[in-house]
């Protein structure tokens, strides 16, 4: 029987276990230790668990290069975003901080918003930076930017930008060297590309109406200010180019550090000429297949460099799919595998992702970890790479999972407790096998994103993920006083403003 005594001890247990595998992963390795590797962090957008066929055997849609990756190292089967939408993820993939920690409660910011993260916050980029590595962001931002405006004091919007002047903060205050960025997702104005925080073309056209559709294809884009030259279909190949040429500009003597946030396969679907018909998904599949061609190309580049040894390349998605039932039905392809829900919900769905690390000499290859990890803690496991601390006052829900890399066998738990977010801001946290979301409903953007509660019914779902990983029977009103532990774990990581241990 689970009591509220070996609850506790659970998490006494998971408490200790960061202490033993915590910030010491590479002194306690017994490989010979490697100083500072490359690091190279690529995010998919809206990739789903179920999408590559080394997560899901029955998935419809060829993933070679993924697979190939999966087979040289290790893939996490528990890996979670911070949230189940974009902004939130890249934050707390930057701060090492969940998002609602910030002033973004819930949903995300567009192309106009103001910056999310504060220049003085440590990020992985300025704290990798410190210990002397060449960083380099390009992708997806979607982050907020420092936008200058024609009408001084005036906060953004698509009539008033200065495209003469460079943005007063974005990636080059946050500790990148080198950006090559889109303000935000590819569905949203303005459409241009900006190179070390000055604009490559102004946004000087408009597409026309309030939103764009196109022959084919799943989705949209916002009309709004658009550079002459701006080509959608030309946006991912874009961002492989600009990584691949970051790569190749690196010398053996400096470490680097590379964010890659991918812009797919978020809508709107739009794969090249080159890759469409190749899957019996349609317009989506085709482009899940050019996403696998574009993290190919860049690990191609890091092996071509030389640099494969010397190099740790992640793999990873920013939420689950955007893959609704009737999808689901019409192309027999579970997106996101076995889980419940989508992108934006709380269930499993929304938040679970491929998680696939390469290290060559350290990460064995073809291995499997069943950890329940978070993007979040990428922050945390750099500091264990680089052997240094992280101060208190940063990385507040990052923990290091280096030792899980190192060790595919590893038991004992690196986390305490996950917290998980939807898109409409529903909270849930897990622990072990349990999972208790604060609320009834999916908490995203599909129907019914909020229940209310029946008078004397639960107030939340409570699901055992072991015995019920698909969250079909809620068992809030069986197990109180699980119930009520995990709801006080969850408020005290809100009122104290910290998940990781401060020690």
């Amino acid at each position: 029987m689970y009591t509220r005594r070996n609850f506790l001890k659970v998490i006494g247990s998971a408490a200790s276990a960061f202490a033993l595998t915590g910030r010491r992963g590479l002194v306690e390795s017994s490989e010979p230790k490697r100083d500072r590797p490359n690091i190279v962090f690529i995010l998919a957008d809206d990739l789903g668990y179920g999408d590559p066929t080394c997560y899901n055997a029955e998935s419809k849609i060829p993933t070679p290069q993924m697979d190939k990756l999966a087979a040289q190292g290790i893939r996490f089967t528990d890996a979670h975003t911070p949230t189940a939408l974009c902004t939130p993820t890249r934050y707390g993939i930057q701060t090492g901080r969940y998002c609602w920690r910030s002033s973004l409660k819930k949903g995300v910011l567009n192309g106009y918003s103001e910056p999310l993260i504060e220049k003085d916050r440590l990020t992985v980029a300025s704290f990798l930076k410190r210990h002397g590595y060449a960083t380099g962001c390009v992708g997806k931002w979607h982050l907020g930017l420092g936008w200058v405006t024609k009408d001084a004091g005036e906060k953004a919007k698509a009539d008033n930008i200065d495209y003469e002047k460079p943005v007063t903060h974005g990636p080059g205050s946050l500790g990148y060297d080198y950006g090559y960025i889109l303000p935000a997702s590819v569905d949203m104005d303005p459409y241009c590309w900006l190179e070390n925080g000055r604009t490559v073309e102004a946004a000087t056209s408009h597409t026309p109406g309030s939103k764009r559709r196109w022959d084919g294809g799943g989705g949209f884009w916002r009309a709004g200010p658009i550079a002459p030259s701006f080509d959608f279909y030309q946006v991912l190949p874009t961002i492989t180019t600009k990584s691949v040429e970051f790569i190749k500009r690196q010398t053996p003597e400096r470490p680097f550090f590379l964010y890659v946030p991918l812009t797919a396969p978020h809508t709107p679907w739009m794969p090249t000429n080159e890759f469409r018909g190749r899957t019996k998904v349609d317009w989506y599949g085709d482009f899940v297949t050019e996403v696998d061609w574009a993290m190919g190309q860049i690990v191609k580049a890091v092996d071509d460099a030389g640099l494969k040894d010397d190099t740790l390349v992640i793999f990873t998605s920013d939420n689950g799919s955007h893959w609704p039932v009737d999808q689901i039905e019409k192309f027999n392809h579970r997106a996101n595998g076995p889980w419940r829900g989508q992108k934006s919900d709380i269930h499993e769905g929304g938040h679970r992702v491929p998680f696939i690390c390469r290290w060559p000499g350290r990460i064995k290859p073809g291995t499997q970890s069943r950890q329940t990890i978070c993007l979040s803690d990428l922050l945390a496991t750099c500091a264990a790479i680089v052997d240094d601390p992280l101060p208190a006052d940063a990385g507040e829900d990052s923990y290091n999972i280096l030792p899980a890399m190192l060790n595919p066998d590893l038991a004992k738990p690196i986390r305490e407790a996950t917290v998980h977010h939807s898109g409409n801001g529903i909270f849930a946290i897990r622990q072990g096998p349990w999972k208790l979301i604060q609320g009834l409903g999916s908490g995203g953007f599909t129907a019914p994103a909020q229940i209310k509660p029946e008078p004397g019914g639960p107030q939340g779902q409570f699901y055992n993920l072991q015995d019920d990983p698909g969250e079909q029977k809620n068992v809030w009103a069986e197990h109180p006083e699980i119930v009520e532990c995990l709801s006080a774990l969850l408020e005290r990581y809100k009122q104290q403003g910290h998940s990781r241990p401060m020690v």
